[in-house]
């Protein structure tokens, strides 16, 4: 998924996201388990580059990686208009290149669900790994196995705004622990409103999968907990939050 017309209404649609909730997160983890000095960091799906410039207003080296053109470009402009330099690489994250020696890789906001292929999982967590330094960190978080299978079951979702409508409907897609999402948009053009159409499709697995294709691409995984708390998942916990650290 690039994302089309989409990336232009992406802010809007996620003006309630807890963005300060995942700066927090990656704050903590840093403090209490980095061993290396510095702060030079990937986002990886970074979309449009709302927690890299964030990070960067704070002080932290940034580098933004996505596969969309578009939300490349609304990130940059964003960027801009902060005063904050992140550059943004246009990159498919199974296939991270040039960077080398971080100390950390973050993929946020279930940007790893649109790996539905396991060999690209396992191909981003190597190409992470090489990126990084000794003792890096990779801060991820994803869809639990209990959201893809019951609460985005056949489920819809929509909301009304004077500019901006949506449908979004859920359908089981033949993967295990699949769905795609259908969505519809009216967008307001003066006294009309102009449809467009997107289809995303996503998978997660099952915890103790991505721990051993973590161990495998050479991490060592710190923690695991749910929903922005400091508690381990339980079984209707609805988002797992991964830190690793590279050996």
């Amino acid at each position: 998924m690039t994302y089309g017309r989409f990336a232009d209404w992406y802010d809007a649609l996620m003006a309630e996201a807890p963005y300060d909730a995942w700066q927090s997160f990656v704050e903590r983890a840093f403090a209490q388990y980095t061993k290396r000095p510095g702060r030079r960091v990937i986002d990886i799906g970074c979309g449009t580059g709302e927690l890299a410039i964030r990070l960067a207003k704070a002080g932290w080296q940034v580098s933004g990686v996505d596969l969309s053109e578009h939300m490349l470009a609304v990130a940059q402009a964003k960027a801009e208009a902060a005063g904050v330099e992140v550059p943004f690489f246009e990159q498919n994250m199974a296939e991270l290149d040039g960077f080398s020696d971080l100390d950390g890789a973050f993929l946020f906001c279930d940007a790893l669900n649109y790996l539905t292929n396991e060999e690209d999982v396992k191909r981003t967590f190597a190409a992470v790994s090489r990126a990084l330094g000794g003792g890096g960190l990779l801060l991820f978080d994803v869809h639990s196995v209990y959201k893809m299978d019951v609460l985005f079951r056949d489920a819809v979702f929509a909301d009304q705004d004077d500019d901006l409508s949506y449908i979004w409907m859920c359908h089981p897609l033949d993967w295990p622990h699949s769905v795609g999402h259908e969505l519809t948009f009216f967008v307001r053009r003066g006294d009309l409103y102009e449809r467009f159409d997107e289809w995303h499709e996503q998978r997660t697995f099952e915890r103790a999968v991505y721990e051993r294709w973590l161990e495998s691409a050479g991490f060592e995984v710190l923690e695991v907990t749910a929903d922005f708390t400091d508690a381990p998942p339980t079984e209707t916990a609805e988002r797992l939050f991964f830190v690793a650290r590279k050996r």
